[in-house]
């Protein structure tokens, strides 16, 4: 066995229903003074409640899905008027996006505050989008310094996105398997969260104003995130990425319905690993986990639903290809690719 293995430098607060004290606690840790709330209009209410007891200087709700430059270039303008020593985001992927192009430029501490499971807080990853293509990259300036968890913050997002936010960070339990940087440790960290987001997304979807589901797939997304942080983007993300940039898709849901498919194609490659993913998905193969899953909880299935033009599948395929990383378990080219995001536009059962 040897492998390399980085920890990314971070502090978790996990506790339901003490968003607002964590919040106190993690700003005075920092010392800042002029707090800037970044938070879409669907969080307003939430974030003013959880941030009233900070020096917030701005509150700015110009957020989009997947962070176009010309919204970042509006927040990081606002930040310099500002003069903010630090950035709180509440809300999901895309308000967590939107701090991190801040502190891409500025170097800005962000403390974040999730709303759904996408993850995006536990990585340093980036990403804008302009003209159709959406470019990512890695930077340890956007990494948050610290999370607070409150899975009561979690409770009006309603089951079908809740879902779909889950399965996108069960995607990054599967994407960890065979990413570039994949080790036996981020593996441990996907296989676990893989475990508790298979029992806590039921739990959500049955009781969506119980706690006990949100806290376990707020779990699950955590360690999802933190072993795809450490592992790298693998040829699922950047499927998504693509699609997402090139045809304005919503991000979770995306990830859901390309995820079995990725899911199948790879599988065969990585066969430890895949046995490992199979038991904590309670299933005699991992897809046929994933796939009952995804049935239980009434995924989305088909990219031709989200609003993908069929027209855009060859193009997709070879942009892909273009993006995908080295050492993918099986060869990636443009004919297996355009068969796989065909059968995803599709909504065909990869099994």
């Amino acid at each position: 066995m040897q492998f390399v293995h980085e920890t990314l430098p971070q502090r978790v607060r996990f506790a339901s229903g003490a968003a607002a004290e964590g919040l106190v606690a993690e700003v005075a840790a920092l010392g800042a003074q002029r707090v800037m709330v970044i938070a879409g209009a669907a969080e307003k209410d939430l974030a003013d409640r959880i941030t009233a007891g900070l020096p917030v200087v701005h509150r700015h709700s110009d957020v989009v899905m997947h962070v176009p430059l010309e919204v970042a270039l509006r927040a990081r303008a606002a930040a310099a008027k500002q003069d903010v020593d630090v950035l709180v985001s509440v809300g999901g992927g895309s308000t967590t996006g939107l701090a991190k192009a801040v502190a891409l430029t500025t170097g800005l501490p962000i403390v974040a505050v999730p709303t759904t499971y996408a993850g995006s807080e536990a990585t340093a990853v980036w990403g804008l989008t302009e003209n159709s293509a959406k470019t990512t990259g890695s930077d340890p300036r956007v990494l948050p310094r610290a999370i607070v968890y409150d899975a009561a913050l979690t409770l009006s997002l309603p089951v079908e996105l809740s879902v779909a936010s889950g399965l996108n960070a069960l995607a990054h339990c599967v994407d960890s398997l065979w990413a570039p940087r994949a080790d036996p440790i981020n593996q441990a960290l996907a296989i676990e969260g893989a475990r508790a987001l298979r029992v806590g997304l039921p739990l959500v979807a049955a009781e969506p104003d119980a706690v006990a589901g949100r806290e376990k797939a707020l779990y699950g997304a955590y360690l999802s995130a933190a072993a795809f942080a450490s592992a790298g983007s693998g040829l699922h993300h950047k499927i998504c990425h693509v699609l997402g940039g090139m045809f304005n898709l919503p991000h979770a849901q995306t990830h859901a319905v390309v995820l079995p498919h990725v899911l199948a194609f790879n599988a065969p490659g990585v066969s430890d690993a895949e046995h490992r993913l199979a038991a904590a998905l309670d299933a005699p193969t991992a897809t046929e986990g994933l796939a009952r899953l995804g049935n239980r909880l009434k995924a989305p299935r088909s990219l031709r639903s989200l609003g993908m033009p069929s027209e855009g599948i060859t193009e997709a395929a070879q942009a892909v290809v273009t993006a995908a990383p080295a050492g993918n378990p099986r060869p990636i080219t443009v004919d297996a690719i355009t068969g796989l995001v065909r059968a995803a536009w599709e909504g065909a059962d990869p099994r």
